[in-house]
Order: structure tokens, then C-alpha cells, then sequence
């Protein structure tokens, strides 16, 4: 763990892969559309790695896996009856990750300001934060296509942002490559779990400071 403190007005968190652990999940929606294309199931190790980019990009990967990938209007059929099969079971087998629930209610209880900023689509974010009844915890909530950017670019980090409002000093915690760039582009230091989705090893994604427990953060932030 690194021995660096940051020093945190707003703090903006990744979900999938950093908050809690929706593979398993994901990993059933996605064999329910393979199973209606009679295409082969994917493993939850498989669908660990193909998490982060959104909904299509994750049915891109998972078809990809097993064949040729489908025509557009079939691909945007796929995709809804995925969003479909997802959005009836999002909190099925989806759990926090340990230290979840105690380190929001440590940083509220500290003062900083809490966001959300996920490639996830809106409306499932916002459902699978009340099912989790994690949702109190923050004051912006942004998925991937509230927007017409979303990360890597800067404009969606930059937006939860603006949206939590002061000037003060902000932080991102995510588990990506993804979480990374935008915190790059946006001027910001980012702290990366080593638990999460990414196919790259963390120390390997260019983070500020890499954790293996979402408790061990509470260690790493000063409020302003």
C-alpha cells in the first residue's frame, strides 16, 4: 500500500469492479443472450475481463468470444434483451465488496463529498445502488449514457465533478485503465484497486497509489 496521503474534497468512484463485485451477475445476462444464439457460455473468469467499457462493449466481447459477431440490427437486439435480463436480476448475486459500506460511511462522516462515475447504464446504476442501498452514500451518480461522453473521456469525470460542486482538491478510485485516463485527462490523482476487472495488472496501469483492500483507504485520505 502506498504511503502517500491525499488530501480530498470530492472523491469519484469507479463501481463495477471497485465498489462491488457485479460479475457474477453480468456473467448471466451474458450467457442468456449466447444461449439464445446458441453460441457456448462464457466463464465468470472470462466476463471478470471483459467488464468496464459498458453494456455493448461487453456483449461485443462476449459474441466475439465464440464467433463472428452479428449484424447491427441483431447486435441491437441482443443488447436489449440483455439490458432486459440484467435490469430483472442486477442485485441477484452482486455484493459489495468488504469495507464497502464502512469506508462510504467513514469518508461522509469525514466530510468529503461523494460521486460516482461508471460506464454502466444510468438507469441500471441507479437500481443496482438502491438494491444495494448504497445510493445514500453519494450525491452524484453518472452512468454511461447520461452523457454523450463517457470514460475514458475527461467530460464525464468532469461533469460528477462540477456536480458535487467546491473547488477543493478530488480524487478518482477505479479499478481500470478506463478509471485512469479520465483521471489523467482531468487533471486529478488516482488510486486503483488490485481486485477489479482490469486485464492489466494494477501496478502496471499508472495509478498514484494501488490498494488491496477498500479499507486501507480510509489510511490514504486527509479531508481538506
Amino acid at each position: 500500500m502506498s504511503s502517500r496521503v491525499f488530501v480530498a474534497e470530492r472523491i469519484v468512484f469507479d463501481l463495477d469492479g471497485t465498489l462491488v463485485d457485479s460479475a457474477p451477475d453480468l456473467c448471466a445476462a451474458m450467457n442468456f443472450v449466447l444461449r439464445s444464439v446458441d453460441r457456448p457460455e462464457l466463464s465468470l473468469a472470462d466476463i471478470r475481463s471483459m467488464v468496464g467499457h459498458g453494456a455493448r462493449a461487453l456483449i461485443e466481447r462476449g459474441l466475439s468470444a465464440s464467433g463472428p459477431l452479428p449484424t447491427e440490427s441483431d447486435m441491437s437486439a441482443l443488447l436489449q434483451k440483455f439490458l432486459d435480463y440484467y435490469s430483472d436480476n442486477v442485485a441477484q448475486l452482486t455484493q459489495p465488496f468488504p469495507g464497502t459500506r464502512q469506508l462510504l460511511r467513514g469518508l461522509e462522516t469525514a466530510g468529503h463529498r461523494l460521486g460516482l462515475c461508471t460506464n454502466k447504464p444510468q438507469a441500471l446504476t441507479e437500481k443496482l445502488m438502491s438494491s444495494l442501498t448504497l445510493d445514500q452514500h453519494f450525491q452524484v451518480m453518472t452512468g454511461g449514457d447520461a452523457l454523450p461522453v463517457r470514460k475514458p473521456n475527461r467530460g464525464h469525470l468532469d461533469h460528477v465533478l462540477n456536480k458535487l460542486g467546491g473547488e477543493g482538491p478530488s480524487l478518482m478510485v477505479g479499478d481500470s485503465e478506463t478509471d485512469v485516463a479520465a483521471a489523467r485527462a482531468s487533471g486529478i490523482p488516482v488510486i486503483v484497486v488490485d481486485f477489479g476487472y482490469s486485464l492489466v495488472p494494477a501496478r502496471e496501469l499508472g495509478a498514484d497509489a494501488v490498494i488491496g483492500s477498500l479499507e486501507n483507504l480510509m489510511d490514504l485520505i486527509r479531508s481538506v
